[in-house]
């Protein structure tokens, strides 16, 4: 390996979702939408559950704060590559790319650690009504929150500081339209097992124990629900719910997808256009999925106007 590798590379190439040059327009101005969408649509979310006392509840302030979540996970991708497209530029420096792939894993692990709240949230109020008030306090919220920040915050470094130890060669191509944790180790020309093995823990503990948690908090909210005698009662407790439960599906359902995907298609450039689905669809969908069945949100939005 060449010592002087690291110290040379001032900069990568994304290379994007396509090389052609009469796809490009359509690409800004596809995605161009869809960003401004996301965060219109986000902060309409926050702005609804900030301005009407009624939404003070520890529902709708985890839902407050996934939206924020959503527009930065959003922004840490999505303007970089408007930017590439409309100056017809690839380049992005090291640190500019090291940057870029904290903040994605960070507001991503927060996404994954707030649903998994979210769905706490909703087993305690559907299995333990009467003791809602006293669990969910708002002492307890705000450090779930924060827990769920924090620890997304260590990994997001952790894996950052594993990344900087490698080697790579100078004006590297990276086959995506952002820096890619996985796709920038495989990229390395130093030995990348270690880095593999924080990546499989980190995906197995981070990943699988959220998702654990709302399996099982679902398998008792079904089970409470089963319990109910009537059949209007059944629809109101889970109707409280589905958005949340759209929204779960949306996220791991894409994820799970686009990793199934990257296992049984050996393109990059495809593994690069499946990740659209949860780093840009998935957050531009939520506020749809948290509004549109909604009659909280759409009767606060209906306030903050009038």
């Amino acid at each position: 390996m060449d010592p002087r590798n690291l110290t040379r590379v001032s900069e990568f190439h994304l290379l994007g979702l396509s090389d052609k040059p009469e796809l490009q327009p359509l690409l800004f101005g596809l995605f161009l939408c869809m960003y401004l969408i996301t965060v219109l649509g986000n902060l309409l979310i926050i702005l609804a559950v900030s301005s009407d006392s009624h939404l003070h509840t520890p529902m709708y302030f985890f839902l407050s704060n996934l939206s924020l979540v959503d527009i930065c996970f959003t922004s840490t991708t999505i303007p970089k590559m408007l930017l590439n497209i409309q100056t017809q530029s690839k380049a992005i420096t090291y640190a500019g790319c090291i940057t870029q792939m904290y903040f994605f894993i960070f507001f991503a692990l927060s996404d994954d650690f707030l649903l998994s709240v979210m769905a706490y949230d909703r087993f305690v109020a559907i299995c333990h009504p009467l003791q809602y008030t006293v669990i969910m306090n708002p002492r307890l919220c705000g450090l779930l929150v924060l827990v769920s920040f924090i620890i997304s915050a260590l990994d997001s470094l952790l894996q950052c500081l594993m990344v900087l130890r490698l080697s790579f060669y100078p004006d590297l191509e990276i086959p995506h339209f952002f820096c890619d944790l996985n796709q920038m180790i495989q990229l390395a020309s130093s030995d990348n097992f270690l880095n593999n093995i924080v990546i499989y823990f980190a995906t197995v503990l981070l990943g699988g124990g959220p998702l654990t948690g709302i399996l099982y908090s679902y398998s008792m909210i079904i089970s409470s629900i089963r319990a109910i005698p009537s059949a209007q009662g059944k629809y109101k407790a889970f109707s409280t719910c589905a958005s949340h439960l759209s929204a779960v599906s949306l996220f791991y359902g894409t994820m799970l997808g686009v990793y199934l995907s990257s296992a049984g298609i050996h393109s990059s450039q495809s593994n690069a256009t499946a990740s659209v689905m949860y780093t840009v669809v998935t957050p531009m969908l939520n506020p749809f999925i948290y509004s549109l069945r909604n009659r909280d949100i759409k009767g606060a939005l209906k306030r903050f106007f009038a």
